[in-house]
């Protein structure tokens, strides 16, 4: 039997990982998980990526491709008559909004650093990436750096707690750390 020519399995099955983590988390993360969510034979799976921590990095990698996407767009589109802290809560509000379980599958990507080492690198490139977009509206490196833990935790608190969205407790914490 010939072999069917299929250029795009390589990318579903990234796609199908981050469903899979999506609905069940990175626990239910395994190679016949991906091969069935994806329909392709369990053999694209492991062909495509040996090990699973292959399969995390490529689906980590592609989740914050997505992320700075969005953080840029964000970025792009400051107004710079409006104080940075109303711009900030803003992003904060916009991530929390429409669809949080995008939000809740992207730090379950970036959490997973903590326990897979092979994914560190990428999860610290990700918060690298994000000081610099906010070093451009802050022009400070610490301020930045403060700001991107700042909007982490808050993000995560509002995941975590199910609490509503509380524009001025959020632009109060941020328009304290922009001093």
């Amino acid at each position: 039997m010939p072999r069917r020519y299929d250029p795009d399995r390589r990318q579903r099955i990234i796609d199908a990982a981050i469903r899979v983590v999506g609905g069940r988390g990175i626990a239910g993360l395994s190679h016949r998980a991906v091969a069935a969510e994806a329909d392709v034979p369990l053999g694209s799976t492991t062909y495509h990526f040996a090990s699973l921590d292959d399969l995390l990095v490529a689906a980590l990698r592609q989740s914050n491709a997505e992320w700075l996407a969005g953080i840029e767009a964000w970025e792009r589109g400051v107004d710079p008559s409006v104080p940075l802290a109303d711009e900030l809560t803003r992003l904060v509000e916009e991530l929390l909004g429409d669809d949080r379980a995008q939000v809740e599958l992207e730090y379950e990507l970036y959490l997973a650093a903590l326990r897979h080492e092979v994914v560190r690198p990428l999860a610290a490139e990700c918060i690298d990436d994000m000081v610099a977009l906010l070093r451009r509206r802050t022009g400070d490196e610490g301020t930045a750096r403060a700001l991107v833990g700042l909007i982490d935790g808050l993000v995560l608190q509002y995941l975590l707690t199910g609490r509503e969205f509380d524009r001025v407790e959020v632009r109060d914490s941020v328009a304290k750390v922009i001093g």
